[in-house]
């Protein structure tokens, strides 16, 4: 005989008490540019895949490429010169 188990981790993953905090919000805020190009790269290699890619998805995907990793440099840059007191490099 199986127990039956129930689903109160379900019914109050969104209670009140559970919500982000300020510095929770912050850090996603900081990090919504990267976010965002990566959303964008995913976009341009998901619009390829069901076909032969073109010349043009090929530099769809560079172009999203590269402006991924300029924000995630972007995003390390701003963490560690936030993190460095005195803005010692």
């Amino acid at each position: 005989m199986k127990t039956i188990v129930t689903v109160q981790d379900a019914v109050t993953a969104f209670a009140d008490f559970m919500e982000p905090t300020d510095a929770e919000l912050d850090a996603i805020e900081q990090e919504m540019p990267a976010i965002l190009a990566d959303v964008d790269l995913l976009d341009a290699q998901i619009i390829a895949l069901d076909r032969i890619p073109t010349e043009l998805d090929n530099r769809r995907i560079r172009r999203a490429r590269r402006r991924a990793l300029a924000a995630r440099i972007a995003l390390a840059n701003r963490t560690a010169t936030s993190i460095l007191p005195g803005g010692a490099a």
